[in-house]
């Protein structure tokens, strides 16, 4: 007994591994038939199965001529170019909008009024429009003097040039008479300043707007209708990437508003009588109101 046992131990057969192996080639072959098969597309048989989708889906007319709901287009590949239509906006004419609103008599006057200062400011400088250093734009409910940094500031400076003393003592002469607001707004380039004056280009704009504030004080203008504001350089009106851009970009705008858009023009309740609406609770009542909740 023991030398049969001894003879099967020696008998063992070590290549059982050919098995698993083997089923391991026919899986991975079959596996890349079912891949081809799939890649490979039978185009008579797409056309065939199409029609018999189409026949399924369709209905009868009244001649018996069977109309499918819908017609199977092929799939495309890559992007499907989108026509977009545009969309038009709303441009009301000032006419409309004042038949619209009925606007009261004296938010009109006012209008005429800025309309009428806008023109002054074409006549008196007009050498400096041709130079294209100023322009003036007009608006229904304000007006904006647009001056080249240039006509004003030496290069990253702030104090104002002997040649710009007499361009805002003229400009002072026009709304000395006027009762409007009156914002400076200053502009810079993109192009960095990093100083001990002006650590940004935020500072450097809003100090041009301040010196040109106090120079209009110092021509007769109640402070009280003044408002500095630098905006730097954050609103181009033309490609910083240009020397020409950035030079019109350099600016400072003075901007005459409305009563009835300016934010200490008027109170809520004037504000409401100029533009004809329902005027809004004053602050206080809402503030009394909240606080009995």
């Amino acid at each position: 007994m023991r030398r049969k046992k001894k003879q099967l131990e020696d008998g063992e057969n070590h290549e059982r591994w050919l098995v698993s192996y083997a089923d391991f080639v026919t899986l991975l072959f079959a596996f890349f038939v079912v891949m081809y098969s799939i890649s490979s597309v039978n185009e008579g048989k797409y056309k065939t199965l199409s029609d018999a989708l189409g026949d399924a889906f369709s209905k009868k007319s009244d001649n018996e001529v069977k109309t499918p709901f819908t017609t199977i287009q092929p799939i495309a590949l890559g992007t499907v170019p989108m026509a977009i239509q545009a969309i038009e906006l709303p441009d009301p004419t000032l006419d409309e909008v004042e038949k619209k609103h009925e606007l009261s008599e004296e938010i009109l006057r006012e209008r005429r009024n800025l309309l009428y200062a806008a023109e002054q400011f074409v006549e008196v400088l007009e050498p400096f429009i041709d130079q294209d250093l100023v322009a003036v734009k007009k608006h229904d409910f304000w007006i904006e003097l647009e001056m080249n940094s240039e006509l004003l500031f030496a290069s990253g400076d702030a104090e104002l040039s002997a040649k710009a003393l007499p361009v805002l003592r003229k400009v002072a002469e026009i709304v000395r008479l006027m009762p409007n607001v009156i914002n400076v707004e200053g502009y810079t380039d993109n192009v960095p300043i990093n100083t001990v004056k002006f650590p940004s280009n935020w500072e450097l704009a809003s100090a041009r707007a301040s010196s040109v504030v106090r120079e209009i004080i110092n021509d007769g203008i109640d402070p009280a209708r003044l408002v500095a504001v630098g905006y730097g350089e954050y609103h181009p009106v033309a490609d910083n990437m240009t020397e020409q851009g950035r030079f019109q970009n350099r600016r400072v705008v003075i901007v005459l508003m409305s009563h009835a858009f300016a934010r200490y023009g008027a109170d809520d309740q004037e504000r409401a009588r100029l533009l004809n609406i329902e005027a809004t609770a004053p602050a206080a009542n809402v503030n009394a109101s909240a606080g009995g909740l």
